[in-house]
């Protein structure tokens, strides 16, 4: 359940009261802050979470107004640590006979992104900020402008930096004393972006990551969606499929970037519409069809 702390307990189906019913329940509560703490009342959305955890203070560019991560990153990786915490709770239980309940939030879902911010500041004290598509400590390692757009580079190392400079033929910079190193050069990316870009907005982006794929330093294109959703490595991996809607007929899907080499992830069908499986549900539970019927008839249960 995602509900604000307590709304459970109003509606009497709280973990203490069905955990008596079912020592072997795995109960997962996500909310915008924690059963617990200060907070726990506050009303909680993944924008109020990246703005507390600080994600919002590290996003976008240093002379900009404050930016979000585009998708909603606290609400994703909060259910990504509901799901990993009740398959561990599931594996105690194979152990125990016993269930228990778990506690994830999107504030802390977002706080536990931020390793780099984390060890920086426990470390030295310094409080992170923007840096646009920068790397923490590392350049160029960031977007770059070409003339039809953007592309990304990583030139970290000693031999990716060289390779990158001869294919902007610009072989000078390697040994130039300002860029000698991973900190020299992001010191000084306020003087090393401009003059990387002023090379390469000379020509497409295409030209670019064409030549310093050859030269094997690590680049891509920036892609919309349409170019992902067509995307010939995902075709290849069958990553899109189609998933037979009751009503809506087969609807194009993303697929589970978890590829199992003896359980391939089952694609028989997309989501069920609302209530679908309520009278499946209760038929499991020991309700009658008379007694289905009835809630149906006096509007107790929805459904498509």
């Amino acid at each position: 359940e995602n509900l604000r702390p307590g709304t459970m307990g109003d509606l009497e189906l709280d973990y203490r009261r069905l955990s008596a019913l079912n020592p072997g329940l795995v109960y997962v509560a996500a909310s915008g802050w924690g059963q617990t703490g200060p907070y726990s009342q506050l009303a909680g959305l993944d924008i109020m979470a990246q703005a507390m955890s600080g994600l919002m203070s590290i996003t976008g560019e240093s002379d900009g107004d404050p930016v979000k991560v585009g998708v909603p990153i606290c609400d994703l990786v909060c259910a990504l640590y509901g799901t990993i915490g009740a398959l561990a709770a599931l594996r105690v239980r194979q152990q125990t006979g016993r269930g228990q309940f778990i506690d994830v939030s999107l504030f802390e879902a977002g706080v536990s992104l931020e390793v780099w911010e984390a060890g920086r500041y426990f470390a030295t004290g310094e409080i992170p900020g923007p840096l646009g598509s920068a790397h923490q400590t590392a350049a160029p390692y960031q977007a770059i402008r070409a003339a039809d757009g953007y592309f990304t580079v990583g030139a970290t190392t000693p031999r990716n930096w060289r390779s990158f400079c001869d294919v902007l033929d610009h072989p000078e910079w390697a040994s130039d004393e300002r860029f000698k190193d991973n900190p020299s050069r992001h010191a000084r990316r306020d003087v090393l972006i401009p003059m990387i870009e002023q090379v390469t907005a000379s020509k497409p982006r295409a030209h670019w990551v064409s030549l310093l794929q050859e030269g094997g330093v690590p680049c891509a294109e920036i892609r919309t969606y349409d170019q992902v959703f067509n995307d010939p490595q995902l075709q290849a991996r069958d990553f899109f499929w189609k998933g037979r809607h009751s009503k809506l007929g087969d609807v194009e899907q993303i697929g589970s970037p978890i590829h199992f080499s003896d359980t391939p992830v089952r694609r028989g069908r997309a989501g069920p519409g609302l209530g679908e499986h309520t009278s499946e549900v209760l038929r499991a539970l020991g309700r009658t069809e008379a007694e289905i019927s009835e809630l149906k008839a006096k509007g107790v249960l929805g459904g498509t």
